[in-house]
């Protein structure tokens, strides 16, 4: 089992910032590919970034890309989700999720564990 927990949300205004963390624990925390996604009300959890295990490899959706940076630190088994330039229409929960398998993934299904969110709120 690994156990992840996700901070840093909150209310911001139209083009600031927040960073996100997502701490876990549990098992070998750089054995898993990391994610983050994000679900509004009455929408599809949708994918916003991936990274491999080593931190060498991510991906973005084209609704973030060049506004948010996904990293990790293994040390301190901890991702973040860096975002700038917010808009209101970020404003989703906001999930981080481990996947077990080699290659980093943007389909929901394809993560083993899941925090429990954090409300990301952009007024305009």
């Amino acid at each position: 089992q690994v156990q992840l927990v996700e901070s840093g949300g909150g209310l911001v205004q139209a083009g600031g910032s927040l960073r996100l963390s997502c701490a876990a624990s549990g098992r070998t925390f750089s054995n898993y590919a990391m994610g983050w996604f994000r679900q509004a009300p009455g929408k599809e959890r949708e994918f916003v970034a991936t990274i491999s295990r080593s931190g060498g490899i991510t991906y973005y959706a084209d609704s973030v890309k060049g506004r948010f940076t996904i990293s990790r630190d293994n040390a301190k088994n901890t991702v973040y989700l860096q975002m700038n330039s917010l808009k209101p229409e970020d404003t989703a929960v906001y999930y981080c999720a481990a996947d077990a398998g080699v290659l980093v993934s943007t389909i929901p299904d394809r993560y083993d564990y899941w925090g429990q969110g954090t409300q990301v709120t952009v007024s305009s």
